[in-house]
């Protein structure tokens, strides 16, 4: 499903779309970890930024 950017707002902000890449690049980057190893912390545990942070730990 491709990203709504006039929608943007509370879900929007909740899942990582690893699929867009200005999200693969601020994501990476707040996390700081490389936009390969976000895509497979999400492939893993799911687009949820709670769960992906989790995992992050």
């Amino acid at each position: 499903m491709a990203d709504d950017k006039s929608k943007a707002g509370g879900p929007d902000r909740d899942r990582i779309n690893v699929h867009e890449d200005y999200e693969l690049r601020d994501w990476s980057q707040k996390f700081g970890v490389t936009p390969e190893k976000l895509k497979e912390v999400v492939k893993k545990v799911g687009p949820m930024v709670t769960d992906v942070e989790k995992a992050l730990k």
